[in-house]
């Protein structure tokens, strides 16, 4: 059974030419914890209770980002705090069901464009469920594949559902096939994307194609032409 989740967060709204959103969340369940910092929807620093530390993860538009020291042991008192205002919010409003809502389909694309046989990213782009995580698994060619495979913490969207992303590195060969599956208490049964590679690979480019078409029109048309000019000469001499 999902436990009922806990999430707090502060935004502060920066203005200059552009607005901009820095973001902390800390949320907990009765066995599970997050605490994120993000800015304009990227993250930047996440604590990993797992491996019992702060992890620098900056988008590469802001360059480095490094929290003052003890970010981490903060981050683990914030889950005691988290976790005793559970307790009291669930015996206050006497164990409220828990709201689920689900995933939309899942977004698979590429993060450049694809060129065969070139290093590259599939993306897969999961929003507006409730509550978070999902479990996102993927496939090549009916096989499950886990190498080379990441997701981020879920991330909060204005409105308070969860976004998350799951990133695959590949190879595109024509004929590859690759899926993103998506699990939640929410959906009955997984949802699925499927990415093919020969359909979403690279096209070739009609330009040619039409200015050879259209330079072969003009030329049969200057011929046509040519061809009449010379018969009325002949008429007329």
């Amino acid at each position: 059974m999902m436990k009922l989740l806990l999430f707090l967060c502060s935004v502060l709204w920066v203005s200059a030419d552009v607005l901009h959103e820095d973001l902390r969340i800390f949320g907990c369940s009765d066995s599970d914890g997050e605490e994120m910092y993000g800015l304009d929807g990227e993250e930047k620093w996440v604590a990993d209770f797992k491996k019992e530390k702060g992890e620098d993860v900056p988008p590469a538009f802001i360059g480095s980002f490094n929290l003052q020291e003890g970010a981490y042991e903060l981050a683990v008192d914030d889950q005691r705090v988290c976790r005793e205002s559970l307790k009291v919010d669930m015996k206050a409003y006497k164990n409220p069901p828990l709201q689920r809502d689900p995933p939309s389909n899942p977004m698979v694309y590429p993060r450049d464009n694809v060129e065969l046989g070139e290093q590259n990213i599939l993306i897969c782009l999961v929003s507006g469920f409730y509550p978070a995580p999902v479990n996102v698994s993927w496939t090549k060619n009916n096989q499950k594949v886990t190498e080379g495979t990441s997701i981020n913490v879920p991330y909060p969207s204005k409105d308070s559902t969860f976004t998350q992303i799951s990133r695959l590195d590949f190879i595109p060969q024509l004929g590859d096939v690759y899926s993103c599956s998506v699990e939640h208490p929410a959906l009955q049964k997984p949802a699925t994307t499927i990415y093919d590679v020969e359909l979403h690979g690279p096209q070739p480019s009609v330009g040619p194609a039409v200015f050879c078409g259209v330079g072969l029109t003009i030329g049969l048309i200057g011929v046509a032409v040519g061809t009449f000019f010379l018969i009325k000469g002949n008429e007329c001499s």
